[in-house]
């Protein structure tokens, strides 16, 4: 990923955060676990999806 995507990401994941420490969805005590987690999110929807398999959108009853 080019530098500049990767400091969007950071960004954005940092702004997530800091929004739900404000309206106390996290603790500050739980930042660490939590950023890593967005982060991975954000990182992950910038990235598409990766060897992953289309959804099944048949159902049971076309079947």
């Amino acid at each position: 990923m080019a530098s500049s995507v990767e400091e969007q990401i950071l960004r954005t994941s940092k702004e997530i955060i800091v929004k739900f420490i404000e309206v106390g969805r996290i603790s500050p005590t739980a930042f660490p676990e939590a950023f890593k987690t967005i982060y991975n999110a954000v990182e992950e929807t910038v990235a598409g999806p990766q060897n992953t398999p289309p959804p099944d959108t048949s159902s049971d009853a076309e079947k």
